[in-house]
């Protein structure tokens, strides 16, 4: 096992002027499992595909554990990639799937036979060794991808969008699988996604990237809680946190008839972030006109407009934003309806409106 250090590590494609990724700055410790996550573009496969050696390094450097692999060959550099296609030999039976690269590597066939088994054992495809991959669900290839860089034992797996593949049901059922078969081995992995659910249940911490730039990396905890700028805040959470530009009066946020305390500093209009569970049926506060009503069973979701013409969403550009609300499953409002909202002083986020970065 090993850590994982990205030193100022920068990728610029050739023809373009813009880094995909720009002097990032990151470790990865000894057996952790942290998750690159981001919009499409924003440079996670790139610095996946840089450690791996996959894409060169123009600018800092790249260990793994006190080693620097900057110019190593990928093969050299221990470690062991699952990819989102499977990639796996169609004319091969499982077992020998995962026990191809042994093979290359001239390990002898009984320790090769013994590091299939008990792959297979760990992943619940014993049954299932001599069969093709034609003759396997989605879920189970997978899964043998998994096997084969199991089997090689390395000091680290990168993993490229695994499960975006399969299903939503077993997309969940997967990433659970996946999260405690790494707590069992114990192996650094560095897994890559883009859906910000599969990044909070699955990593010991979470690096949120931007346009080539880390935003913030941490515990998905303090990431939910704690967010550093206005794209984390909004990035981070299913639904989206409600990110909405209000005017400064007399020290005082205005949504409508909700009053928050802001600094002196924080200028004349200000970026109010709350999440939808953050607001609380009031009876004087931010007014929202009903959209849609999302029923969940445990949960309905409302989705509407404000009512107030002062405030405006954040993201200006954004047409189709909607004002997000946890309501009471078993009383929701109706469309056309008018509901009032109140938010508690601990719930509330505040960012600057110009950089997006969070007011203290």
């Amino acid at each position: 096992m090993a850590s994982v250090v990205f030193e100022n590590a920068t990728r610029i494609y050739p023809g373009t002027t813009k880094p995909a990724v720009d002097k990032l700055n990151l470790t990865v410790k000894d057996g952790e499992f942290l998750v690159l996550v981001g919009p499409s573009g924003c440079g996670k496969s790139t610095s996946l595909r840089m450690l791996a050696g996959l894409e060169e390094i123009d600018e800092g450097r790249i260990l793994i554990g006190d080693r620097d692999v900057t110019n190593v060959a990928p093969k050299d550099r221990d470690i062991a990639m699952v990819f989102q296609s499977y990639a796996l030999y169609p004319h091969m039976t499982v077992a020998e799937n995962m026990g191809f690269a042994l093979k290359i590597a001239g390990v002898a066939k009984e320790e090769r036979d013994k590091r299939v088994n008990e792959a297979a054992k760990l992943l619940d495809l014993e049954p299932y060794l001599e069969r093709k991959p034609k003759a396997l669900s989605g879920g189970q290839r997978q899964r043998v991808a998994m096997g084969r860089a199991i089997v090689r034992e390395p000091q680290v797996f990168l993993m490229d969008e695994p499960l975006s593949n399969l299903d939503a049901k077993l997309r969940v059922a997967t990433r659970t699988q996946i999260a405690a078969l790494q707590r069992r081995l114990g192996i650094t992995t560095v897994y890559v996604t883009h859906d910000q659910v599969e990044a909070m249940t699955m990593g010991d911490r979470v690096a949120v990237l931007k346009d080539g730039l880390l935003q913030q990396v941490d515990t998905p905890r303090n990431l939910y809680d704690s967010p550093a700028n206005a794209f984390v805040a909004g990035f981070i959470g299913s639904p989206a946190m409600n990110l909405l530009s209000a005017p400064v009066s007399g020290g005082k946020a205005m949504l409508g008839d909700l009053a928050i305390d802001v600094s002196a500093s924080a200028g004349a209009t200000v970026i109010v972030g709350i999440r939808p569970e953050g607001f609380a049926p009031a009876s004087k506060g931010f007014h929202v006109i009903v959209e849609v009503v999302e029923e969940l069973g445990a949960d309905a979701f409302v989705y509407g407009k404000p009512a107030d013409s002062s405030v405006k969403f954040a993201n200006a550009g954004d047409e189709g934003a909607q004002v997000i609300v946890r309501w009471d499953p078993k009383n929701p409002p109706k469309p056309g309806e008018t509901i009032t909202v109140s938010a508690a002083a601990n719930v509330v986020h505040l960012f600057n409106s110009s950089t997006g970065e969070r007011i203290k």
